[in-house]
């Protein structure tokens, strides 16, 4: 039997999923709840969650390491920054990069599966609600990521996914009761969510665009101020297997600087980066000398 294909699009997401619905309107309650509750050791705790889950896992793993492979790692190192990804509650490994993967191919087109030209709304959290997009298995999205579908600490990541913030809500419950859940679990992943959605709504409506790329990718600062340095998005699209993007010396890109620190340390190698070759002042349609991805000793 041929393995189905994916549609992805608006038009193809029929109906409601009720459990991704009910689950992500428990967890906005639950970041509202968080409010009420000040404590700082709390909010100390989701700052730190808030860092391991959006930039080792999201930024460093899920999209410049398991999606681009825009750098080299141990494998060990891979398996540790994924859980951290896991923390997120965006899916596993599989599902989050077969998704990114087809965004790229489909970029603001039809078959694209968080496009702004199908609706600001859409881009943001519509397409996470509707639909069946988050339900297909290992075995349909394994044609969009042989890599991953191949290895079997990914194929178990991605199953058992939601079970690392289990885990960790369950020590936050015992260290310090309700209020480092609330801030911890809820109110961290709730933030957290926003701010990685916005890097599919936001970068494609708002912002400048250094590259002539053939979608609306634009860079955006206060998204990559959010989100560790993917807002950064339309030098992404230009360069996209390149670990760094935040090209220009003024573009902060923490997810960058935490894979050069791996390299430093000796745990990254053959680092892929697009560098701007001299900084000059363009106009909104010029495009700035780039020198090849180069493979970083």
């Amino acid at each position: 039997m041929a393995t189905p294909r994916l549609l992805y699009g608006r038009r193809y997401q029929q109906g409601t999923n009720w459990i991704t619905a009910i689950a992500m309107g428990a967890f906005h309650v639950g970041a509202v709840a968080a409010l009420f509750y000040i404590d700082a050791g709390a909010m100390l705790a989701a700052l730190v969650l808030y860092f391991a889950a959006g930039m080792l896992g999201i930024g460093m793993a899920y999209h410049r390491l398991l999606t681009h492979r825009g750098y080299k790692t141990y494998n060990w190192v891979e398996y540790f920054l994924t859980w951290c990804g896991t923390l997120a509650l965006e899916g596993g490994p599989i599902f989050w990069v077969a998704t990114h993967r087809i965004h790229h191919q489909k970029s603001d087109r039809e078959g694209d599966p968080h496009t702004p030209r199908e609706g600001t709304w859409w881009a943001h959290m519509g397409w996470i609600i509707k639909g069946q997009g988050l339900h297909h298995d290992a075995d349909v999205l394994g044609r969009y990521v042989p890599d991953l579908a191949r290895d079997p600490v990914h194929v178990w990541l991605s199953t058992w996914h939601w079970t690392s913030n289990v885990v960790v809500g369950l020590a936050l419950l015992a260290y310090g009761g309700i209020p480092y859940v609330l801030w911890g679990i809820f109110f961290r992943t709730t933030f957290g969510l926003h701010c990685t959605w916005l890097v599919n709504s936001a970068t494609h409506i708002w912002g400048s665009r250094r590259f002539d790329t053939r979608d609306d990718s634009t860079n955006n600062w206060w998204v990559a101020a959010l989100s560790f340095g993917e807002g950064w998005h339309n030098n992404h699209h230009a360069h996209p297997t390149s670990a760094r993007h935040g090209l220009a010396w003024y573009e902060i890109d923490l997810n960058w600087m935490g894979i050069n620190t791996l390299r430093i340390l000796g745990l990254a190698w053959d680092l892929k980066v697009a560098k701007i070759k001299q900084e000059v002042p363009y106009e909104e349609n010029d495009q700035p000398v780039i020198e090849e991805e180069e493979a970083v000793a």
